[in-house]
């Protein structure tokens, strides 16, 4: 358990310096913190997806795509692999990239509602 709680508070560590640099364009210094993430936790998404946003945004659609997929492959419920390879998956990408679940779209918990219709088909006259 406790393991597992020190491997997503490293993952969000390691989102946060990546979205970091990335946004000061220092993408090398994004490469060598996912290679070394990738060493440590060779199962875990966030690298492969983290490593597909900054690919991305160098230009280097495929190889991003492709790592957008092997996160999806290491956990199909990773919802910021799901994102980022429709959003960027499409010839008209509209949104942002996902670094992480926060940039995902929260879910409506009004959107499934359960109602139920007033007929009565039992009712004697």
């Amino acid at each position: 358990m406790k393991k597992n709680i020190d491997m997503k508070i490293k993952m969000h560590i390691l989102c946060a310096a990546v979205r970091k640099y990335s946004n000061a364009s220092n993408y090398k210094k994004c490469v060598d913190l996912i290679r070394e993430a990738m060493s440590e936790c060779p199962d875990a998404p966030e690298p492969h997806n983290l490593l597909g946003v900054v690919l991305e945004r160098e230009g280097d659609h495929s190889e991003a795509m492709r790592h957008f997929r092997a996160a999806c492959a290491l956990d199909p419920t990773y919802l910021p692999a799901q994102q980022n390879l429709e959003h960027f998956g499409t010839f008209f990408a509209q949104g942002k990239c996902a670094y992480d679940e926060d940039d995902c779209p929260k879910e409506d918990s009004d959107e499934y509602k359960f109602e139920q219709d007033e007929l009565d088909t039992c009712k004697e006259e």
